[in-house]
């Protein structure tokens, strides 16, 4: 039927159900194509100013048409010719007759095509950083307020010393500092290919220039300063070097594998009912709530590092290495999206969290035990062997008949243990079990955190609600 060749061919669900807007913009035809257009004026701006025959006639018709792309005419323009920048040139000069001349002046695909890869990829770092931004920012509020609630800790996801919630999700925040540090050092990285031509060695301009040098390299500074960029590269090839797309999607492969871990430990955590990611009341799905967000986090998390680092870098060409970049940062702006959705709306069961505690503290508890008893007198050899065994009985009735943890019952029947009875509520504690976690927690929120997001103070407001 009309109106149904959209759904014939495969589409990303990266761009029709799950980035934003101004992702997918940054990465669309229109946005690639205009720059094109965009960055034909800004050179033929440059040569003009230094001694080129170029009009402000010229100048202003090309400005005029910058946006009204015929994208029909430049699909047959690109069927004709078999090349993509010059039905480009063509359509250009169509809508801009006087300026037609001028179009594409001395340069080569590259100065169009690279260039905008460049300034794709630098809108895209900035549209990432402040939702990364949000996502510590959010976190941090989690982490200030649970940061005197103890809860067990894990190694190798068996209990081991107590922690805080607070301090938990200050690890996680550790590593997301170091993926803001990491995207903002790439970001700021990024250089201009500039105006080189076809091989990069300036040649043409040189000749546009009859020989002057100075005017090359001006020529140069200018387009790059008018683009946005501190610097160009100051040598490439046809291209500039891939190394640079692998430095970027390098820093987002790392932020995948962060958002990877902390979305399974929020699993983990969900699993056993102490944590809980936000479930809308009209949600469809399981009648309990299911950590849904976090699975498609962690899910296109791992997706975009594997994605990433294939194939090898040695063999990537530049059709692939400009899809997977792009993949790369779409997958990476939903995965903040959700992930800012998850830390905003993060459950907490401090009963669930204290009911857990106190089926695993006696055990941790029985340093303390022995330590109580020695300064009321006891011998410690004495002590040690009576609370091994009373711990192994509670162990048997823990693993072997599903009981609970009977342990601090069987030290208040024993005799042996009356000098202390009246200690074992403080010797349990479990504040007293977390060391410095709280103290740490304000630390690293003072001194690391809040410095880091100072920048993006004027966009911390914005909410996210997904579309399920």
């Amino acid at each position: 039927m009309e109106g149904d060749e959209e759904f014939m061919k495969y589409r990303s669900p990266l761009v029709s159900r799950y980035a934003s807007k101004e992702m997918a913009f940054n990465f669309s035809d229109k946005k690639k194509f205009t720059t094109w257009r965009k960055l034909w004026i800004l050179l033929a701006k440059a040569e003009k100013e230094l001694g080129l025959p170029i009009t402000d006639a010229q100048i202003q018709e090309m400005e005029t048409h910058a946006e009204d792309i015929d994208f029909t005419m430049a699909a047959e323009q690109e069927r004709k010719l078999r090349h993509d920048v010059m039905a480009h040139v063509h359509t250009f000069a169509h809508c801009c007759p006087s300026a037609a001349p001028i179009i594409h002046l001395g340069a080569t695909s590259c100065y169009v095509g690279d260039n905008t890869d460049l300034i794709m990829l630098r809108d895209g770092f900035d549209i990432l950083l402040p939702k990364l931004a949000r996502v510590i920012d959010r976190l941090a509020e989690f982490a200030d307020k649970y940061k005197d609630l103890p809860t067990l800790g894990f190694t190798h996801y068996q209990p081991a010393q107590l922690t805080t919630v607070g301090k938990r999700a200050c690890l996680w925040l550790q590593d997301l500092a170091m993926d803001m540090r990491n995207l903002q050092r790439a970001r700021d990285d990024l250089r201009f290919r500039g105006v080189k031509g076809t091989t990069g060695t300036q040649a043409s301009f040189l000749q546009l220039f009859q020989g002057d040098h100075d005017k090359v390299e001006e020529l140069d500074r200018k387009v790059t300063e008018m683009a946005g960029f501190r610097k160009a590269y100051l040598v490439t090839g046809q291209t500039y070097s891939r190394k640079v797309d692998v430095d970027c999607l390098s820093s987002l492969a790392s932020l995948g594998s962060t958002v990877h871990k902390i979305c399974t430990d929020i699993r983990l955590l969900a699993n056993l009912k102490e944590i809980e990611e936000p479930f809308e009341k009209e949600q469809i799905g399981m009648f309990l709530p299911c950590p849904t967000r976090g699975t498609r986090c962690a899910q296109s998390a791992a997706a975009a590092w594997l994605g990433t680092w294939w194939p090898p870098t040695g063999i990537i060409t530049n059709t692939c290495n400009r899809s997977h970049c792009r993949l790369s940062f779409l997958t990476a702006d939903i995965v903040l999206s959700t992930l800012q959705n998850i830390t905003e709306g993060l459950v907490v069961y401090p009963k669930v969290i204290e009911r857990h505690i106190r089926h695993e503290l006696p055990f941790m508890a029985t340093e303390n035990i022995i330590m109580a008893m020695v300064q009321a007198g006891g011998n410690r050899q004495d002590c040690h062997e009576k609370i091994r065994v009373l711990s192994q009985e509670a162990a048997a009735v823990v693993k072997q008949e599903g009981g609970d943890n009977d342990l601090l019952a069987r030290v208040q029947r024993d005799p042996y243990f009356t000098p202390i009875l009246g200690q074992l509520d403080a010797l349990l504690d479990p504040s007293t079990f977390i060391g410095r976690a709280p103290q740490q927690v304000t630390r690293f929120l003072s001194e690391e955190i809040r410095p880091l997001l100072e920048p993006f103070k004027s966009k911390m407001d914005l909410r996210i609600e997904l579309e399920l």
